[in-house]
Formats: C-alpha cells, sequence, structure tokens
C-alpha cells in the first residue's frame, strides 16, 4: 500500500499493490503502521456505506469538535469524484481542497483526517460508498458545509441537474459555520492528532 499526501495537509490517498492471479486480485487497503508514519493513528469504531445514482452529490459533511472523526472513505463499487476539504480555522489550507477519483478497479481510498470536511458527486449509477469512521455516530454532531458555496468552488463538472438532500442543500456556506463557532482550529485538530499518535 501507498500513501501520498493529499493537497490539504492531514488527508493522504492510499494506493493498494495488488497480487493478481486466475482468480482475481487480492490488496491490503490499510495499515494502521504505515500511516502512523504520517502522524496519524486511526481506529475505526463504526462503519457506513452509502449507495448513490450518478449525480449525486453527498456533502461537504464533517464532525463537530469534540467528538470530531476521521474517516477512511473507499468505493467498493462504480466511481466518485472525491473533494478533502480543509475547514480548520487558522490552517494554512483553510478552504482548499484536493480532488481524487475513487473506484472500485483501483481500490484507493482517501484518509480524512479530524477537522476536514469530505464530499464527493457520484459518477455511476449504483455507486457503492464505504466509511469507516474513528468515532461512533453522536446525534447533533454533524457539520454540513453547503456543497456548492461559491468560496468553495468544488469542480463538480456535472453533466445535469445535482441530486442532492434537502439538508446539504440548506446547509451554511464555510464562511457561515466559522462566523457560528462551528468550525474547529488548526491548533485543536493538531493537538489530537498528537494525543492519538501517542495513545
Amino acid at each position: 500500500m501507498k500513501i501520498d499526501p493529499l493537497a490539504v495537509p492531514d488527508g493522504f490517498l492510499l494506493t493498494p499493490e495488488p497480487i493478481r492471479d486466475g482468480r482475481g486480485c487480492f490488496y491490503e487497503s490499510f495499515k494502521q503502521e504505515e500511516l502512523l508514519t504520517h502522524g496519524h493513528r486511526f481506529r475505526p469504531v463504526q462503519v457506513n456505506h452509502s449507495v448513490s445514482r450518478r449525480g449525486v452529490v453527498r456533502g461537504v459533511h464533517g464532525v463537530l469538535l469534540p467528538p470530531g472523526q476521521a474517516k477512511l472513505v473507499g468505493c467498493p463499487r462504480g466511481a466518485i469524484r472525491d473533494f478533502v476539504v480543509d475547514l480548520r480555522v487558522g490552517s494554512p489550507t483553510f478552504g482548499k481542497y484536493d480532488s481524487t477519483l475513487l473506484d472500485a478497479e483501483s481500490g484507493r481510498c482517501a484518509y480524512v483526517a479530524e477537522g476536514l470536511g469530505h464530499a464527493f458527486v457520484a459518477l455511476t449509477d449504483d455507486t457503492c460508498v464505504s466509511y469507516l469512521c474513528s468515532t461512533a455516530h453522536v446525534p447533533g454532531t454533524q457539520l454540513d458545509i453547503d456543497p456548492f458555496d461559491p468560496d468553495l468552488a468544488l469542480p463538480w463538472d456535472l453533466d445535469g441537474e445535482p441530486v442532492v438532500s434537502a439538508k446539504d442543500a440548506g446547509a451554511p456556506t464555510v464562511a457561515q459555520a466559522a462566523a457560528a463557532g462551528l468550525l474547529a482550529t488548526y491548533e485543536e485538530c493538531a493537538a489530537l492528532y498528537r494525543r492519538a499518535v501517542m495513545a
């Protein structure tokens, strides 16, 4: 498995190295020891899945700090254009994003640290996305940001009208969330990452 930093610090792209034979292939999609070398410890405690048709936009989503939540996001069926967005106030890349293609064929996954936002658009019908989460869901701690916030200007590259939930369509912009005190600071997140590594 190869780990490459994204343009957003504390986000990573994990690319497996498949072993192929006549049966198909086998690969490791995650090894904690390798992520630790990049300053992050990830212990999943909850696994979520979503199934979407082509053109569905989900996100930008995160979890308030505390409790915060890191995610390992993969696409075991279909394909998505994946976005990791820096929502940490005071970060050198605050409001910036990185975009990657995650699909079943490549087996690539995105690691999204606490304080970062995550979003995607489904590129195929019947796309399944898997989320390994570092914390269990706590009602009332979900952070939702308008996926079409003009200040983020995420390049969705849609070829039709997006399919978006009412919750996401009515979500605040990054500036509104920051003004409301909903966003974690870069320093808070960095301290959380350090504590996790030492645990």
